[in-house]
């Protein structure tokens, strides 16, 4: 079992809290693992991390402890995962964006352009006999929901697992990008999609936990192995107090939707911490579900807990640093000749259960129904070990979905059809009534040769139409 890295930062005051408490602070720095923290009864508490970032921490240093070995793992095909945590106004955007991912001021970036950077560096220096490429993913959960900030057309993104993939997002815009440049001016692009609001805490708050993935492959050219690693960066919505935020209307919605995600992690973290592995609540929402391999599976994880310094903001600090030690069991996603039975074998085994469930289903739905479901299962690759009705109704839920979709489809397809077949019937109605005029006036006996040559052409011509030729 390996630990997942857990790290604390401090940001500088700012003149807000300046105004109220001058410099004082609620910490005292023991060394680069460990402090004393004053609560509000202005008892000290001593915290150890595996890192401690003060106020005057570069950014540089925040990438080096993270990122760079989450970086070497994924280039490796072991997924890692880095999770910026803390209230509203605490600097986790900072940490993540810096100033704004094409920002030019190399000492303030953030992770997100430093990773960037580091995938690229790590990939170039690779043997030329290795072919890679790189694919970027950006989502956000807001109120609940899964959006594509890729294509905002794309609002309710569902969440999927199987055996082969873990867990994933069906149907995310997957970008391909060949260098920094490329793959931060995407970045621009969908944080510019990103929900944010002002609160009295934070002019620009995100109101949505912002997501970033980016797939590695590699393939080895002489005997065509490969392997795959992913990195996910997640940037959480600060958790809020209402009185402190003077959230209303529908900012104070935004604040509960992201509170009660933020509580569903707070028990996942608690369950997995506790030992209690029997049950673990992931699927109590949606970013808890995502977070899913990262919190307790296959991936390394880094959690980098954002605290403000300042006595008025002791509370919330206290609690972001109540983050305990978690467990995860990463291990390399890597496929050869072996590998490869072992998913046929693991694959036979979920046809079987697939047919199994198929057979229940046919116990209470309609044969035509359940053969359409199997057929729609094949067609999309859907292969699944159900634990509960929950994942069996999604299942369906989701086929359902399809399946009117592609209805819908083919009624376009047949209307559009239908008007091209009724404009051509209306072209030869009107050549057929110019041609009825032309023969009607044929009245010389010269022109009767002519006549019944045209009557047997149109006979011929129109042998479909149900009405009688009248001459």
């Amino acid at each position: 079992m390996v630990n997942v890295t857990v790290c604390v930062r401090f940001r500088p005051l700012n003149l807000s809290e300046k105004r109220l408490h001058g410099d004082s602070i609620c910490i005292q720095a023991l060394n680069t693992q460990s402090f004393t923290f004053k609560d509000e009864k202005e008892e000290d508490i001593t915290f150890c991390f595996d890192r401690v970032f003060y106020q005057d921490s570069e950014q540089v240093e925040v990438y080096d402890f993270l990122a760079m070995p989450i970086i070497e793992g994924a280039v490796n095909a072991i997924n890692g995962t880095i999770i910026a945590y803390g209230q509203t106004g605490a600097g986790k955007t900072y940490s993540m964006e810096g100033l704004g991912v094409l920002d030019g001021d190399r000492k303030k970036k953030g992770l997100l352009p430093r990773v960037v950077d580091g995938i690229f560096e790590f990939l170039q220096s690779l043997v030329e006999m290795t072919k890679w490429t790189v694919k970027l993913s950006m989502v956000e959960i807001y109120m609940d929901k899964i959006r594509d900030l890729f294509d905002l057309s794309k609002d309710n993104i569902q969440i999927k697992e199987n055996k082969c993939q873990g867990i994933f997002l069906l149907g995310a815009t997957e970008i391909p990008i060949t260098n920094s440049t490329e793959a931060l001016r995407c970045l621009c692009h969908g944080i510019a999609n990103r929900a944010v609001g002002e609160t009295q805490m934070n002019l620009a708050s995100s109101r949505s936990h912002c997501v970033y993935i980016f797939s590695v492959q590699q393939e080895s050219r002489t005997d065509g192995r490969s392997k795959t690693g992913k990195i996910v960066l997640v940037d959480l919505a600060g958790s809020e107090k209402a009185d402190r935020t003077g959230a209303g209307g529908i900012v104070l919605e935004e604040a509960k939707s992201i509170n009660k995600s933020l509580s569903a992690l707070g028990n996942v973290i608690n369950a997995l911490t506790a030992g209690k592995l029997n049950h673990i609540p992931y699927r109590d929402s949606k970013l808890t579900r995502i977070l899913q391999d990262a919190l307790g599976g296959n991936s390394r994880t880094a959690l980098l807990c954002c605290c403000s310094p300042s006595p008025s903001n002791v509370s919330e600090s206290l609690s972001t640093l109540r983050a305990k030690l978690l467990k995860s069991s990463p291990r390399a996603n890597m496929s050869d000749a072996k590998d490869d039975m072992e998913q046929i074998i693991d694959c036979e085994s979920l046809d079987y259960k697939s047919e199994r469930l198929l057979e229940k289903l046919r116990q209470n739905l309609n044969e035509e129904d359940v053969d359409m479901l199997d057929e729609l299962l094949t067609l999309e690759g859907i292969f699944f070990d159900p634990q509960s009705t929950e994942e069996i109704e999604s299942a369906i839920e989701d086929v359902t979905i399809r399946t009117i979709s592609a209805l819908h489809q083919a009624v376009e397809d047949l209307k559009g059809r239908n008007d091209k077949l009724l404009t051509e019937n209306h072209t030869l109605k009107a050549d057929l009534t110019a041609a009825r005029l032309a023969l009607n006036n044929a009245n010389t006996v010269p022109n009767a040769s002519l006549f019944g040559k045209a009557r047997e052409l149109l006979i011929s011509y129109l042998p479909s139409f149900d009405f009688p030729l009248r001459w």
